[in-house]
């Protein structure tokens, strides 16, 4: 066997700046040609099977999400603030039925998406949700992710908009094996959104009964180990080398703990998307490992992500003009 080793490839796309596509969503994939029969395996649609043009072109904003029942309930909850009117006796379907991979489900001009949990799971809805606005023609798509996580430092029941995504090693890049190489994609996410977000959660009347935070979010790969904890099935360190990591990545200026958020904000930036992370956190990690709040607080908790961007949403489609670089 040859001693030579792979390194890895930096892929420095706008390294000093987020470039948002404008008008119509391009992909930079050249391999899809127009005219193309291409399957979207995972959420049992198709160019060719479907009028995605006719079904999805109005699509102005993607909300994902790990639960498939909470993205669900987020769709139920933009019918009522969005004054959507379902036909007599009609409920909302879920687009994607033929696949129980992931649940989709259109409001108006939203769709609310599941994407299951870690990166992987999100890395396959993101690749097909894309394509999919892709064939519909769709311009001009604001994407967020609405999620929990642990907190470092900040009260429970807290708001965490991210301004960057880190790995388990505080690197903000995600890291992928393609081709048997090594390459690194910037995780960078639009900084206006995430500051419209944040004044925005500082003014509403649904909002601002809770703490919100503009910081890092650290992305791992595991729940358990990756995140330190001591009460998974396995573990090889102590409570003070736990201790002693948590400290340094609150102090390295994360505020939260979660599973997707590098995924989501390296593949926005490929794209070109505007984009924004949103997560609640459930538990002070640096307080305990296990999430012991009663469950009907922690289902009120859930709903803090969904009613900012809810609204943020709400303000969009009433003409709102942010002025965050000002403000």
């Amino acid at each position: 066997m040859s001693g030579e080793q792979t390194n890895p490839v930096i892929t420095e796309q706008h390294p000093d700046q987020f470039l948002i596509q404008k008008g119509k969503l391009k992909l930079s994939n050249p391999h899809i040609q127009p005219g193309q029969e291409d399957v979207l395996y995972h959420i049992a649609l198709g160019n060719k099977s479907h009028n995605l043009q006719s079904l999805f072109q109005d699509i102005k904003f993607v909300c994902m999400g790990g639960s498939p029942n909470r993205m669900r309930q987020f769709a139920d909850y933009l019918v009522s603030e969005l004054h959507i009117n379902l036909p007599s006796g009609m409920g909302l379907t879920n687009i994607a039925c033929g696949s129980d991979r992931y649940v989709l489900y259109k409001v108006g001009p939203v769709l609310s998406v599941s994407h299951g949990m870690g990166v992987p799971s999100l890395s396959i809805i993101f690749h097909e949700i894309v394509k999919l606005l892709h064939h519909a023609g769709c311009s001009d798509v604001t994407f967020f992710r609405l999620g929990t996580s642990g907190g470092l430092g900040i009260e429970p029941g807290s708001l965490v908009i991210t301004e960057e995504a880190v790995d388990g090693l505080l690197r903000p890049y995600m890291e992928m094996a393609t081709l048997g190489r090594l390459v690194q994609y910037p995780s960078r996410l639009d900084p206006d959104l995430a500051r419209e977000l944040q004044k925005l959660a500082l003014t509403d009347p649904e909002c601002h009964c809770h703490s919100t935070y503009l910081s890092k979010t650290m992305c791992t790969l595991d729940f358990y180990e990756g995140q330190a904890r001591l009460d998974g099935a396995f573990c090889d360190y102590q409570a003070e080398d736990k201790m002693t990591f948590l400290k340094k990545v609150h102090s390295s200026g994360v505020a939260n703990i979660e599973m997707e958020s590098l995924c989501f904000a390296s593949y926005c930036h490929r794209a070109g998307i505007r984009g924004a992370v949103v997560c609640v956190t459930l538990l002070d990690r640096l307080e305990g490992d296990q999430i012991t709040t009663p469950h009907n607080i922690l289902e009120e908790w859930q709903q803090r992500p969904q009613k900012l961007v809810a609204s943020y949403i709400k303000l969009c489609l009433n003409g709102k003009n942010f002025s965050s670089k000002s403000s």
